[in-house]
Formats: C-alpha cells, sequence, structure tokens
C-alpha cells in the first residue's frame, strides 16, 4: 500500500509515534551534515582552502557518531516494537540510508584529503572547473533526495535516478579530457591524477544520491527497485498509483495486507 508522512503519526502509542518521527529527523539531520560536508570540500579544492579543508576532515567523525547513533535507536523499534508495513520499511530505509550518508561524507573527507595533497604538491593545471560543475551536480542530487525522503515524494525520487546517468556522462567525459591533457603533459600527472580521485569521489556520491532515492519508492512504494532501470522504476511508481491513491491518516496496524 502507498503511504504518505500522516501514515506514521497516527499510532495509538505516542511514544511509537515519537520514535519513528526521531530517526526521521535524525536521518534528515545527518543528511543536511554530509550535503554541507561534500559543498565544503569541493570549496576548498577549487579555492584552495586547506583550513576549510581540514574542517571537512574533521565533521566526519560526527556523521560516523551519527549513523551510530541512528542504528542504535532503529535497533530498538526493532526489538521492542516489532514493526509491520509500512513502520517496518520506514526503519529499513533509515537503516540503509545511513550506510549511504555515512559513505557520502567519506568521499567528502577524500576530497578534503585531496585538496591537502595538492596544497603540498602544487595545484593541479586542469580540472578545476569540471570538479566545481561535477560536485555542484551531485550535492543537488543529494539535497534532492533528501528532500524526497523529508516528504515521502516519489516524483522527486524518481528526478534524482534518472540525472545520475547524466552524472556519469560528465564524470567520463572529464576523465578523457584529463587523460589526454596528463599525456601531452606528463610533468602534471601527479597534480591531474589527485582531480580524477576527486571526480571519482564526486561520481560516487552521485550514485549514493540514487541509493537515497531508491529507499524513498521502497519506503512509500513498498517496492524494492534496486538494480532496476529507472525506466522500469516509472513504471512501478505509476502502476501503483493508479492502483491506489495516496491515503493519509492511515495507521500501519491498518495495512496488514500491504506489501512489505
Amino acid at each position: 500500500m502507498k503511504i504518505s508522512q500522516e501514515t506514521h503519526t497516527s499510532h495509538i502509542s505516542q511514544r511509537f509515534n515519537e520514535e519513528l518521527e526521531e530517526i526521521r529527523s535524525q536521518l534528515l539531520e545527518m543528511g543536511g551534515l554530509v550535503e554541507q560536508q561534500v559543498k565544503d570540500a569541493v570549496h576548498s579544492l577549487v579555492e584552495g582552502d586547506t583550513h576549510l579543508a581540514s574542517e571537512v576532515k574533521k565533521k566526519d567523525k560526527k556523521v560516523n557518531l551519527l549513523q551510530v547513533e541512528i542504528d542504535e535507536v532503529c535497533t530498538h523499534i526493532l526489538a521492542r516494537r516489532q514493526p509491520a508495513a509500512s513502520d517496518l520499511r520506514l526503519v529499513l530505509a533509515v537503516i540503509r540510508a545511513t550506510s549511504d550518508l555515512e559513505r557520502i561524507g567519506d568521499e567528502a573527507s577524500k576530497i578534503a584529503k585531496a585538496t591537502l595533497r595538492l596544497a603540498e604538491e602544487g595545484s593541479s593545471p586542469r580540472g578545476y572547473i569540471e570538479a566545481r560543475h561535477l560536485g555542484s551536480h551531485v550535492r543537488q542530487m543529494v539535497q534532492d533526495a533528501l528532500n524526497a525522503f523529508a516528504r515521502f515524494d516519489t516524483a522527486q525520487a524518481l528526478a534524482v535516478l534518472r540525472e545520475d546517468d547524466t552524472v556519469d556522462l560528465e564524470y567520463r567525459s572529464a576523465t578523457r579530457a584529463l587523460i589526454t591533457f596528463m599525456m601531452e603533459d606528463p610533468r602534471s600527472i601527479s597534480q591531474v591524477m589527485n582531480i580524477m580521485w576527486v571526480l571519482r569521489s564526486l561520481e560516487r556520491v552521485g550514485d549514493h544520491a540514487s541509493n537515497l532515492a531508491e529507499y524513498v519508492i521502497y519506503l512509500v512504494e513498498g517496492e524494492d527497485v534496486r538494480y532496476t532501470k529507472p525506466e522500469k522504476i516509472e513504471k512501478v511508481v505509476m502502476h501503483q498509483d493508479e492502483l491506489e491513491p495516496p491515503q493519509l491518516g492511515q495507521s500501519s496496524e491498518d495495512e496488514g495486507e500491504s506489501k512489505e
């Protein structure tokens, strides 16, 4: 059964409502932190700001702690509440999403480390424009995926999934250009390779944003769409919309026959 945000605020137990809202709020807090990490990491690279790069690395510890805290709350809910239907999907989606957010934080840290290496070795003669453009693109994907999660918005989640192909094309185009440049000027290989690792990290951020979008569709539609092409995912979402319009204010206890 297709669910909405209101579905998770209508339990008999007020404490259960609070626990579900807590993990959702913590996830969005973690998401906001890693989104800022990506933004700051790319900015530190383009501007050569080693202080900001160091701050990005430090924030990674906070991201890791948030993941542990959220996992503990989710484990508590699974053990004590034994959630079913959409409530179970929410808990599972949060657990999966925190893992991807933590990895986005790791990729931001890698970019920050590249900034620090370039500060020591000398700036790269090429690649900063590509990194800034790709960084802006994938950061928007993360933001849109988080907004989709906050609003239970499958349409926005689909839009994020479609963007991943564009990011892959931008990444391949940028790496080809940099490889050609290194062949023409072997003296720049070390510096340009640092930029190529940055582009790889940004491409991975886009992949993780796509994963977040898939969890939104799983949460709302009850369909696991991992490893599924966007065209087929769109059919799943549109088919569910035709079969069953959103029902507001229905508790998960009434969803015994819904697909998990």
